[in-house]
């Protein structure tokens, strides 16, 4: 008669204490995925031995009593408070960028800071802002640049001899141009548009196979796609014709990477398949009412606001699911938070806050979001609705769920007078935010960072606050 086999322990079966130290080499993401494996691994990881090494490895200056419990739930408050820059006392840099000249985009990329103006990118480094050695000048463009973006470097040509997690610039210019940058060079330069380069979508397309293709558009009407695969290819890959006016955006559909959506100055929509077999690669249109304001793609359905209304768009019949009509404000900017079912538009005097679900059917905002100016610049994550604009020297941060005013950032240089000039360019990254200061002398930056504040903020007496609609189930 056969002996029965004993089966072998698993990591399960493990004591909790003995599986917390063996996480002592994992980080936050590893743990959030070690948590979701079972319930006996779900105790270890959110255990108090864990998250007290992951909070002394983020904030190692931060006091936390001896004894504490329920680490964990510490270390998400922080998180949430730091991301919603809920403090008074973020650490702080001037950048003097430019002399006579506002900066018309900026993006914060890890340790880079990337600040364009006329035809020329500032490259700042965020770790040696105090040095002069941290600023590089890119300077190939021959006329103004009109859009920035960030691509994978390990979707282009590069990859196969660069094994690196970062980003490329890509910049397009009205010098009909577009270039994509890596370590402070212009490594390749597309050519092929008739006039200036007015768009850059939002994220690569889905080309045949594993190809990946950068599509813009321009005021020669055409939209165009480039193959970033290939180091040696500069000429357009296909040219899209169609439109009739210049175009304005250019997004890619969530549900389907090669179906590319586009829209120009007269508001006529377009669906373009970089993979159709067929004579033409155009496979739907529509269209709208007024000038277009901004698009946002997500899942089947693609968002556009124009200066009046959000127009949502199922890309799979090109039909209209709605139309969200916005009669009491002119729309300057939109964004869109899928996950909380909410989209945002910025207008003369205050931000409008609407329920996706309930679009169709009310036209009553969620919120209004209160501003000295317009709202022209629009910023929106999990945890925070970010507001700002061009006759307003504050930004103001809001809670995503209650609409809550968190924090008014007030954006002057020390010294300078209520009449300076309001934010024109903006860019947010979890806790850290850099705007275009408002002073007499034109072309400073002003960088924040909350990541290791201490002192929370105190709203006393505020005028700006928002009106707030809890919405029927």
């Amino acid at each position: 008669m056969a002996q029965a086999t004993t089966p072998g322990k698993t990591l399960a079966d493990m004591p909790a204490d003995a599986v917390a130290h063996c996480t002592e080499f994992m980080d936050l993401r590893d743990v959030a995925s070690l948590a979701v494996t079972c319930k006996s691994l779900r105790a270890a990881a959110y255990s108090d031995y864990v998250w007290l090494r992951l909070f002394k490895e983020r904030w190692p200056t931060l006091p936390l009593s001896v004894g504490a419990s329920d680490i964990r739930g510490k270390y998400i408050n922080r998180l949430t408070a730091i991301q919603q820059m809920t403090f008074s006392d973020p650490s702080f840099r001037y950048i003097f960028a430019y002399p006579t000249q506002h900066a018309s985009h900026l993006i914060i990329d890890k340790s880079s800071l990337y600040a364009a103006k006329g035809p020329e990118v500032g490259v700042y480094r965020l770790d040696a802002m105090q040095s002069r050695v941290g600023v590089q000048r890119l300077t190939s463009h021959g006329s103004r640049i009109t859009s920035m973006r960030l691509i994978p470097i390990t979707d282009t040509w590069l990859s196969r001899s660069v094994t690196s997690k970062e980003n490329m610039l890509v910049t397009s210019s009205t010098d009909r141009t577009i270039r994509l940058w890596w370590k402070g060079k212009s490594q390749r330069c597309f050519k092929g548009h008739n006039g200036p380069v007015t768009a850059i979508a939002d994220k690569l397309v889905g080309g045949l196979g594993d190809a990946k293709l950068l599509a813009s558009g321009g005021e020669d009407c055409t939209v165009r796609v480039w193959s970033v695969g290939s180091g040696h290819k500069n000429h357009a890959v296909a040219t899209y014709h169609g439109h009739e006016k210049p175009l304005s955006f250019l997004a890619v559909a969530w549900h389907k990477p090669s179906l590319l959506i586009s829209i120009s100055k007269d508001s006529k929509i377009r669906a373009w398949d970089a993979n159709a077999s067929g004579s033409s690669p155009c496979v739907g249109m529509t269209s709208l009412s007024g000038i277009p304001v901004g698009i946002k793609c997500h899942d089947t359905v693609c968002y556009i606001a124009t200066r009046s209304s959000v127009t949502a768009v199922d890309l799979r019949t090109m039909q209209k699911a709605f139309t969200l009509p916005i009669n009491c404000t002119v729309v300057c900017s939109f964004e869109i938070l899928p996950s909380k079912w909410m989209m945002c538009t910025g207008g003369d005097d205050r931000a409008l806050l609407w329920d996706i679900r309930k679009s169709s059917q009310d036209s009553t905002p969620v919120a209004e979001l209160d501003s000295n100016g317009s709202v022209t610049l629009l910023h929106m994550d999990l945890y925070k609705v970010v507001t700002a604009g061009p006759f307003d020297h504050s930004v103001n941060i809001w809670d995503a769920g209650s609409c809550k005013l968190f924090n008014s950032l007030d954006c002057r240089i020390p010294g300078e007078d209520i009449l300076a000039d309001g934010v024109y360019a903006m860019s947010v990254d979890g806790c850290r935010i850099v705007t275009t200061a408002c002073c007499s002398e034109f072309g400073i930056l002003y960088y924040r960072d909350f990541s290791d504040c201490r002192k929370p903020v105190s709203l006393v007496d505020s005028e700006t606050g928002s009106k707030f609609w809890e919405t029927e189930d």
